[in-house]
C-alpha cells in the first residue's frame, strides 16, 4: 500500500534516546516502512514547552541533524521527499513542532528553510514567542513577533501547521496567511471534546485554505474515554469530517511516538490494518487511496516540493 504521514515524533525519540532506525522499539523503523509500496513520513523536530532562545534553536538542530545521519547511513532504504527513491523506500520530510525553534529570532527562518523545514506548528500546548497554544492559561493569539513570523515562514515556503493552536492563534494565522494551512495531526472535538481537537468551523477554514487535516491516532484525542479508544474511532472522526465534505482534504497525522495508541494498535505496522477497516466499512478503494496517500502528496507536491 501507499502511505503518507503528516506527522510523527520518532526522529526526536531517536535524537533524544540514541535510538536507530533501521530496527528499533518505536512505533516506526525502516523494517517495517519498507513493507509499503511508497511512504512519505514527516519527522517532526519537537520542541518542549519552556525551551526557548538559542537552546530551541539548538534542539532543533540536534534532530534535523539525527535525519540526515540516518539518512546517510540507509541510502538504499530512506530519502528525502523529492530525491529519487526505488520501491519500498522510506522518503523522510523534515518538519517543526513548536516554533520555538526559532530561538524568537525571525532571522533563523532562512535557516529553517536551509535544513529542509517543510511545515511547522506555530505552538506546541503552551505559550512561546509566536503566541498561545491551546492549553495554555488565557485568550491571546498571535504577539506582534508571532505576526512578523507568519508572512516570513510562508515567504520561506513552509507551511503553517495548527495543530496545538489556541483558537485565538488559529484565527489570527487566518486572516493572515495567504496559503494553504494544515492541522497535521488533529481530530474532530464534535466526537471527542478534547481541547486539542478542531472544531467544524476550524476544518472548514482549513478546507477552504485548500490545506490538510491529518487524523491523530491518540486515544485521548479518539475518546472521551481513552481507555476504549480503538481503530474504530478513527472511522467516526473521519466519517464526521467528510460529513463536512472533507474528502479531499483529510490525511493522517499518526502522533507516532509522541502518542498512547489505542489499544488495538502497535504502531507502522498497524496501518495496513487501519486501512483495511475503512475497506469492510465500505469506505471505497478510491477515498481510501486519498485518505492514506494522495491528499496528502498532492498537497505537498503543488505547495511544497519544486
Amino acid at each position: 500500500m501507499d502511505y503518507f504521514d503528516l506527522h510523527c515524533d520518532t526522529m526526536t525519540e531517536c535524537t533524544l534516546k540514541g535510538v536507530g532506525i533501521s530496527k528499533n522499539q518505536l512505533h516506526v523503523d525502516l523494517q517495517r516502512a519498507t513493507s509499503f509500496s511508497h511512504y512519505t513520513q514527516c519527522f517532526a523536530a519537537w520542541i518542549p514547552d519552556g525551551l526557548s532562545g538559542e537552546a530551541a534553536f539548538q534542539r532543533f538542530t540536534a534532530v534535523a541533524d539525527c535525519l540526515e545521519e540516518k539518512i546517510c547511513q540507509n541510502k538504499e532504504k530512506m530519502v528525502y521527499r523529492g530525491e529519487i527513491a526505488v520501491p519500498n523506500c522510506l522518503q523522510a520530510v523534515l518538519t517543526v513542532e513548536n516554533a520555538a525553534a526559532l530561538g524568537g529570532k525571525l532571522r533563523n527562518i532562512p535557516r529553517l528553510k536551509e535544513r529542509g523545514v517543510k511545515a511547522i506548528t506555530l505552538t506546541w500546548n503552551g505559550e512561546n514567542e509566536l503566541g498561545r497554544g491551546v492549553l495554555a492559561p488565557g485568550a491571546g493569539g498571535l504577539t506582534d513577533f508571532g505576526k512578523k513570523a507568519v508572512p516570513l515562514l510562508e515567504e520561506a515556503e513552509i507551511v503553517l501547521d495548527l495543530s496545538h493552536a489556541s483558537p485565538e492563534l488559529f484565527w489570527d494565522v487566518l486572516r493572515l496567511a495567504k496559503r494553504p494551512l494544515i492541522a497535521s495531526h488533529s481530530n474532530a472535538k464534535a466526537i471527542c471534546s478534547h481541547p486539542r481537537n478542531l472544531t467544524d468551523e476550524q476544518f472548514l477554514a482549513i478546507k477552504a485554505s485548500g490545506g490538510l487535516v491529518g487524523l491523530n491516532f491518540y486515544r485521548t484525542f479518539l475518546n472521551d474515554a481513552p481507555s476504549e479508544a480503538s481503530m474504530e474511532d478513527i472511522l467516526r472522526h473521519a466519517e464526521h469530517f467528510l460529513s463536512l465534505g472533507g474528502e479531499d482534504t483529510l490525511a493522517i497525522g499518526s502522533d507516532f511516538d509522541g502518542a498512547q495508541l489505542p489499544g488495538d494498535m502497535e504502531g507502522l505496522q498497524s496501518v495496513v490494518l487501519l486501512r483495511e477497516l475503512f475497506l469492510k466499512h465500505n469506505y471505497g478503494e478510491e477515498f481510501v487511496q486519498k485518505l492514506f496517500w494522495q491528499n496528502a502528496s498532492r498537497f505537498f507536491q503543488e505547495n511544497v516540493f519544486d
